[in-house]
């Protein structure tokens, strides 16, 4: 497997995964909401509302569909990274872009057009906390798998930053 495909499924999995368990452990502390709640909730985007009777194959489904998700999003940075390397120079500022990004389009053109339709305006914990993960949890591990897939350490990323932080001090 060459370097590409390793840091695309790294970006892939670890932003999926982070969403996944931020989802599941936030919607159980918030509202007590169990696991398979959750991931019937991914699944009835194909299935309508008969994935919440579906049980465990049905929260399967779902997980299989978040991991799809997160994989089309990785692959659409990585093209996007490959044609504008301006993406790949600032991983964390790009990454969190990208992630509000990902972000608006899930849920305001994905979801709508889903089984699941249009739904009302989330509160405001729940609208901040999902655009903060999808800033940190799935756009920056993206644009940082990025970098490290097209040859780019991460160390002049971090130096730069370092750098700048001890001039503007001064």
């Amino acid at each position: 497997m060459g370097r590409t495909a390793r840091w695309l499924l790294t970006g892939w999995l670890v932003a999926g995964t982070l969403d996944i368990l931020y989802a599941i452990v936030f919607s159980y502390l918030r509202s007590g909401v169990a696991p398979t709640r959750i991931l019937h909730s991914v699944a009835a985007g194909a299935f309508g509302a008969a994935a919440y009777q579906g049980g465990t194959p049905m929260a399967w489904a779902g997980l299989g569909f978040h991991y799809l998700n997160a994989l089309l999003i990785t692959i659409a940075f990585f093209v996007a990274a490959a044609i504008w390397p301006a993406l790949r120079r600032r991983p964390v500022p790009t990454g969190a872009v990208y992630g509000v990004f990902v972000y608006l389009v899930m849920n305001y053109v994905v979801i709508p057009l889903s089984r699941i339709g249009v739904f009302p305006s989330p509160p405001p914990a729940i609208w901040i906390t999902g655009v903060l993960v999808h800033m940190f949890f799935i756009g920056v591990p993206i644009a940082l798998a990025a970098r490290q897939a097209f040859g780019e350490s991460l160390a002049p990323a971090v130096a730069t930053s370092a750098s700048m932080s001890r001039y503007s001090r001064q």
